[in-house]
């Protein structure tokens, strides 16, 4: 019989919780103002170290003693007067003067050799400093001839020299004019290095070597003329006879 109310109650309890709950969650979601941040704290400076934590570190130092002796003074031994050297002046240094390098010994004959590639015929001849030389339609003419000097790294021979083109005249016709083929150094150690670039010809140096002295003529001695005979000093004259003395009276 009592089963009406009490079904009521239940429901009205039951809708009550409900709307709690949803004030709840309303309340909730409302936006509730930040609160205030707090002004920073000033920096403070860290405490001192304390001893102990020096030795919690393993870094702890013996404090210093109280009173420190001062080192006992030094005393140096006398210098005697043997042991001090006598000052000595700076002398003024003077400057090497570099080596000089050694001359080129200059000779006044070179020696030559030259070839006909058409006939293969090949010829050595001297040519001396200064005095033209033929060998078929190539005039040679040596204007140096040097060997090289002692301290240079190879012996050598350096020729130079000009090399005309000038045919034979023909019998009655004048000498047609001469055509420069060379002119330059030639070295006997290296042909190839300036050569003579000649259709025909080919020419090269030997070396050089000194002219033979000029042979002087030795004049006959000449006989001192005969001495002249050493005459005789003449006789010395008789003196005159002493007058007789007077006869005494």
């Amino acid at each position: 019989m009592f089963q009406g109310p009490r079904r009521s109650v239940l429901a009205a309890s039951a809708a009550g919780l409900v709307l709690l709950t949803v004030a709840g969650l309303a309340g909730a979601q409302t936006v509730r103002p930040a609160p205030p941040v707090p002004p920073p704290a000033p920096q403070t400076a860290p405490p001192p170290a304390q001893p102990h934590d020096d030795v919690l570190s393993g870094a702890a130092e013996e404090a210093p003693p109280a009173t420190v002796a001062p080192p006992a003074p030094i005393v140096a031994p006398p210098v005697q007067a043997r042991e001090v050297a006598p000052a000595v002046p700076p002398t003024a240094t003077v400057a090497e003067k570099p080596a000089e390098a050694l001359k080129r010994t200059r000779s006044n004959v070179a020696i030559l050799q030259a070839l006909d590639k058409v006939t293969a015929e090949s010829i050595r001849f001297e040519a001396e400093v200064g005095k033209p030389v033929r060998y078929k339609t190539l005039i040679f003419t040596v204007k140096a001839c040097e060997r090289a000097a002692p301290d240079e790294g190879m012996d050598d021979s350096i020729v130079y020299l000009t090399i005309d083109s000038q045919p034979r005249p023909a019998p009655g016709k004048p000498a047609p004019p001469p055509r420069q083929a060379f002119k330059g150094w030639m070295y006997a150690s290296s042909p190839g290095l300036n050569p003579l670039e000649h259709p025909v010809y080919d020419a090269w140096v030997i070396t050089c070597k000194a002219a033979p002295p000029a042979l002087i003529p030795i004049a006959a001695p000449v006989k001192p003329p005969p001495a002249a005979p050493k005459l005789a000093p003449p006789a010395a004259k008789p003196a005159p006879p002493a007058p007789a003395p007077a006869p005494k009276v």
